[in-house]
């Protein structure tokens, strides 16, 4: 059984617009007509955007019917996701320990694609991040994990350990944008498996 949904999972201070999404949903949309992509603009708060996406995928087939994608801060949610949905997940440069990672974040963050678009990171947000954690729990589905050795702002060895059971790809140099992902993007959508 091939994917027939495909989510797209964006990180922290990005959206929808991230280059990443917008290569994810132009491949998609040329090669995967009848695949249907969702990329949610995420809330803030941890808790809410879960609540978001669990009601958005209430409705899609499970297991191999679908796939889930997602990027930094978006890789631990898409393990939370996987783990629900019992569906393959590819991780990029994937968020390990966000709950210790964006504790120094609390306060007013400005979005990366517009900076005139604010939030607020609370305190409560770190707690909530607590909550999703499946790092104990073995994988409900097939794991690719791409982590960048040059990701200036997470340890690529952290997510190498984390995801053990994972397909790796270690990549040499790179960046926590994955500037190179055009050349993994295939592969990625491959291990999806879509339509």
């Amino acid at each position: 059984m091939r994917a027939t949904h495909l989510l797209y999972l964006h990180g922290f201070r990005s959206s929808p617009q991230s280059a990443k999404a917008r290569l994810v949903a132009g491949h998609v949309a040329s090669h995967h007509p009848d695949v249907f992509l969702w990329c949610p603009q995420l809330p803030p708060s941890p808790r809410e955007a879960m609540a978001l996406v669990a009601d958005g995928i209430a409705a899609w087939p499970q297991g191999p019917g679908m796939a889930v994608i997602g990027s930094s801060l978006g890789g631990y949610y898409a393990s939370w996701v996987a783990r629900q949905a019992r569906c393959a997940s590819v991780l990029l440069n994937p968020a390990v320990r966000p709950e210790r990672d964006l504790a120094r974040h609390i306060g007013e963050q400005t979005a990366w694609h517009d900076p005139e678009a604010r939030f607020f990171f609370r305190p409560e947000f770190i707690a909530e991040l607590q909550a999703l954690d499946v790092s104990g729990q073995p994988p409900a589905g097939p794991e690719l994990l791409i982590a960048a050795r040059g990701d200036e702002l997470l340890d690529w060895r952290e997510m190498v350990e984390r995801y053990p059971q994972a397909r790796q790809m270690v990549l040499e140099g790179g960046d926590h944008a994955l500037s190179d992902f055009p050349a993994h993007l295939e592969e990625a959508l491959r291990f999806c498996n879509l339509a």
